[in-house]
């Protein structure tokens, strides 16, 4: 309850200021906002996570696919039942490791241990799971 006046006592307090200092202050405000983003050093950062985004967007999420598809054919494989479900359980355990792998990869690019996957896809191969893990 205490939390919620506070938001509502803030919330007030701040549109009093904000009406107060009116249109020319948000303007000024506005406008140094803006030079500053316009600055090269700032825009060269912008362009440096777009061009991460684009790289990285998809690896996971293509993991999770063709896992998908890799567990699908071993559920749809020939074979007696249980061949199927020892066949999909292991599809199922290669593929953890390739989404784990993805997943890890994105995550050192991101904080800048790696250089991330090239948006032609260009990888390199997956770790084999090691029996201790």
């Amino acid at each position: 309850m205490k939390g919620k006046i506070g938001l509502v006592v803030g919330l007030g307090v701040g549109y009093v200021l904000g009406t107060r200092a009116g249109r020319e202050r948000y303007e000024q405000i506005k406008k140094q906002w803006l030079k500053v983003w316009h600055l090269d050093p700032v825009q060269a950062q912008v362009h440096k996570v777009q061009d991460f985004a684009k790289t990285q967007a998809a690896a996971v999420p293509q993991a999770l696919w063709t896992g998908a598809v890799k567990i699908v054919k071993a559920v749809t494989s020939d074979g007696t039942p249980g061949e199927r479900v020892d066949s999909t359980i292991a599809s199922g355990k290669t593929v953890a490791a390739e989404v784990k792998q993805a997943a890890e990869e994105t995550v050192a690019a991101a904080e800048g241990k790696t250089k991330p996957r090239t948006a032609s896809g260009a990888k390199s191969a997956p770790k084999k799971p090691t029996a201790g893990a």
